[in-house]
C-alpha cells in the first residue's frame, strides 16, 4: 500500500470512527433515551483530523495511541453489551485497530531514516 492510499485509508477510518460515535451515543443506542453525553467521547477524534489528512508523521504518532482507548472502549464493551450497542461496539473496535495500523504503518515508512536511505 502506498502512502498516499495510506493516508486516505486513515484519514476515512478515522472519520468513520468518529460518526459512529456520534451517531451510537446520540441515536443509534445511547445509554439514555434520547441520548447521553457520551456523545462526547467523539470529539477528541476532530483533532488529529487535519494532520492525518495532510499526512502529518508526527500526528499519525500521537493518534495512534489516542485511538487505542476507543480499541479498548469497543473491546470491553463488546464483550458486556448486547444487541445493536455490542454490535457497534465491535464496529468501534475493527474501525480503531484498523486506524491503528495504518497509522503505524504510515509513520514507519515515513520515518526520517527510511526516507533518507
Amino acid at each position: 500500500m502506498r502512502q498516499g492510499s495510506l493516508a486516505a485509508s486513515a484519514t476515512a477510518l478515522l472519520l468513520a470512527l468518529f460518526l459512529l460515535c456520534l451517531a451510537w451515543e446520540w441515536r443509534l443506542a445511547p445509554l439514555r433515551p434520547g441520548g447521553s453525553w457520551l456523545v462526547l467521547k467523539s470529539l477528541p477524534l476532530l483533532a488529529p483530523l487535519r494532520g492525518i489528512a495532510h499526512g502529518r508523521r508526527y500526528t499519525y504518532q500521537w493518534s495512534a495511541l489516542l485511538v487505542l482507548a476507543y480499541a479498548c472502549e469497543g473491546i470491553v464493551r463488546a464483550l458486556t453489551e448486547q444487541g445493536t450497542a455490542g454490535a457497534l461496539a465491535l464496529a468501534e473496535f475493527v474501525l480503531a485497530a484498523a486506524f491503528f495500523t495504518c497509522a503505524i504503518v504510515f509513520a514507519r515508512r515515513t520515518a526520517p531514516s527510511r526516507v533518507a536511505g
